[in-house]
């Protein structure tokens, strides 16, 4: 059965929590609906973070981003939820989610929002 998207993170226990050290995901082919328009908008997400007692599992995160493809989102708004998400889920000791979204318009939008704990 082919895997279908989902907002449920997994996760599993950081294997150094002693030490502080980043995990880095870039996911080039994000895709979410403008709630205006009704067009596509397309990014790379680049989420940074440095993990505490949990870390995010890979496929997982992958179903979760796919989940917003057919949702109605400004480009500020997902940027945000999917930090809130991730932290809700993780609890880091920081974390950034950028997203780079594509060229609409005539304007390219870049979105940071950071967590520290």
């Amino acid at each position: 059965m082919p895997s279908a998207p989902n907002r449920d993170l997994d996760t599993f226990p950081n294997p150094k929590p002693e030490r502080d050290y980043e995990i880095q995901f870039e996911c080039p082919e994000f895709t979410c609906v403008c709630p205006k328009t009704g067009q596509p908008d397309f990014a790379t997400i680049y989420i940074t973070y440095t993990p505490d007692d949990l870390c995010v599992e890979l496929k997982s995160l992958k179903l979760y981003l796919w989940s917003f493809r057919d949702e109605g989102s400004f480009h500020e708004a997902v940027t945000n939820r999917i930090l809130d998400d991730l932290v809700a889920k993780i609890s880091p000791r920081r974390m950034t989610v950028v997203g780079d979204f594509y060229v609409r318009g005539g304007i390219k939008t870049i979105i940071t929002a950071t967590y520290e704990k």
